[in-house]
């Protein structure tokens, strides 16, 4: 009996109907970025200081520069400020006393700089910023500075647990209602942030965009591998994660040119309205009719594509299966992951690598925008450098193999950090360079344990296993603000020393897992188990399986 991917060789794997496919759910991957690294603009946190009354006045009347002002009224004021006391604190005086010197004004108030007690910002900041983001419009800054790491985490937390419900949700009703129910919640939480006065209510919508943004990306990952043949999975995979990095070098240029945060929602939520037309544009997937016992339905779309890619589909193709029908009848569960030996090495690995991995790719993008002398050029530049990371993962997972460049990117990763926090500060140019190269190293680490956590799991057992191992890249996510915004405080390169130590430590531990290139999937837990036994079959081609839980960058 022919299979789907007996079908497609005739109909065409990667043709004029799967490019149309893959174009337009390209689309959703790139609108997927302002959710996933959206704290970078929205919650930029320019310079600042206290307000104190008075002072604008008595410089006004002194005749006093900005410099000057701040000189002679901001605590450590030593130029640029960058202190806590300079941001957090101000002198306890009143500036509109009569009698104040210009020349000495502490100083006729009865005391020098040091002398004079400090107190909080009682009155508020002052921004040295054009535009408005959430630190600006919120006052997080100083002791409410955690409620941005906040905000971060509620999304990844809605990651977590929207990743699961929603690949239920894809497995049961379908990939394409799965896409427009998301597509049309992020809508709707999309709008709602741009409104909603409170911080409070943005935490909660904020988690609910996570809840089905993610999912929702996914569920087109899953589609658009799912509609291709065999031999185009990976690639396809690869480059719909790349459409992620177009997204990246739009909303930079879109956050470059309105710089009020919500105004800046509202731009970058409107324009994904027209994803709702993928009601008319998109096919359900045949694989998933086929796992429903829906053939006809799947047969029409088979149709449907020979029509579109100008094939003629063979008239002794009459029914279709899955590959792996039989194997399901099996029941996994999450004991399976650790009960033996390798896969239970497999599985502890698998989980540290998909955390490192969200921790590094999310810590450095946080990173490079606080220590950004220019925030845009750099996050520009930082997003450049995935579309080299795509093209080598692309050239070298079939000749050289997964294991070794796995691993080679995430040590690199960690001495890109290593190099760029022991940089002086006034080498920003050379920062940078490394900052990028880091970058570059974890998103080729990022997508290839995408991919290689499929390979590592036998059949009954591969969606359970994806699942479980990729839930811990949300769990990094929602740790990294606290690790990022807090550590910053007591040094400012000193997140890049822990994703060194986290980056070096997932490289080595790649080094122990079997090499898949050139292997047949494994079929059972013998499989896997004698990984290391067997060599690889030279003659045989991977058939990749789509799992409806593979996850990318989140």
């Amino acid at each position: 009996m022919p299979t789907l991917d007996d079908i497609l060789e005739h109909v065409g794997e990667f043709d004029r109907f799967q490019k149309q496919t893959f174009f337009v759910l390209c689309l959703l991957s790139a609108s997927f970025t302002p959710v996933y690294v959206g704290v970078v603009f929205f919650g930029f946190t320019p310079e600042h200081r206290c307000s104190s009354p008075g002072v604008a006045e008595l410089g006004q009347r002194c005749g006093w520069s900005l410099e000057q002002q701040l000189n002679l009224t901001v605590p450590e004021w030593d130029g640029h400020g960058g202190s806590f006391s300079s941001r957090c604190r101000r002198y306890e005086v009143d500036w509109n006393a009569t009698g104040i010197s210009c020349s000495d004004p502490l100083g006729s108030l009865g005391g020098s700089g040091s002398a004079v007690p400090l107190g909080p910002c009682r009155d508020g900041w002052v921004y040295d910023s054009p535009g408005s983001s959430l630190v600006t419009e919120f006052d997080l800054v100083c002791e409410d500075s955690w409620k941005l790491d906040l905000f971060q985490s509620a999304v990844n937390a809605g990651f977590f647990i929207g990743s699961i419900n929603i690949g239920y949700i894809a497995d049961r009703f379908g990939r394409k209602f799965c896409l427009l129910t998301t597509i049309a919640a992020n809508i709707v939480c999309g709008i709602l942030l741009v409104f909603v006065p409170t911080y409070l209510w943005i935490v909660i919508i904020r988690f609910l965009q996570g809840l089905v943004s993610k999912g929702g990306w996914t569920a087109g990952y899953i589609l658009v591998t799912e509609v291709v043949g065999p031999q185009y999975r990976r690639t396809v995979g690869i480059l719909y994660q790349a459409a992620f990095s177009v997204g990246l070098l739009a909303f930079d240029a879109i956050a470059y040119a309105i710089p009020h945060w919500r105004w800046l929602q509202l731009t970058v939520t409107l324009p994904t309205c027209f994803l709702l037309l993928y009601y008319w544009c998109l096919p359900e997937s045949p694989r998933w009719l086929i796992s429903q016992g829906k053939n006809d339905k799947a047969m029409k779309i088979v149709s449907d594509i020979a029509k579109k890619n100008q094939k003629k589909m063979p008239s002794h193709f009459k029914d279709i299966k899955f590959e792996e029908e039989d194997c399901g009848k099996q029941n996994p569960s999450l004991m399976d992951l650790f009960r033996t030996p390798q896969i239970r090495k497999n599985t502890l690995i698998l989980m540290y690598n998909w955390f490192t991995s969200s921790v590094l790719y999310q810590g450095l993008i946080m990173h490079m925008g606080m220590a950004a002398e220019n925030m845009y050029l750099d996050f520009l530049y930082s997003a450049l450098v995935e579309f080299p990371a795509a093209f080598i993962i692309i050239v070298t997972i079939d000749r050289v193999g997964r294991r070794y460049p796995w691993a080679l990117s995430n040590l690199v990763a960690g001495a890109a950090c290593l190099a760029t926090a022991l940089i002086p500060e006034d080498l920003h140019w050379l920062k940078l360079i490394t900052a990028c190269i880091g970058r570059m190293g974890i998103t080729m680490a990022f997508e290839m344990v995408c991919f290689v956590n499929t390979e590592l799991y036998p059949t009954y057992i591969r969606n359970l296993g994806v699942m479980v191992c990729s839930s811990l890249c949300d769990i990094g996510g929602v740790i990294v603000p606290f690790i990022v915004y807090r550590l910053v405080e007591i040094w400012h390169d000193l997140p890049l020393i822990v994703f060194t130590v986290l980056g070096v430590i997932a490289g080595a531990l790649v080094l122990l897992l079997p090499e898949t290139k050139g292997r047949v999937l494994p079929e059972t837990v013998d499989d896997v188990e004698n990984f290391h036994r067997q060599s690889a079959p030279k003659a045989n081609k991977i058939y990749l399986q789509v799992q409806g839980s593979e996850v990318a960058r989140g």
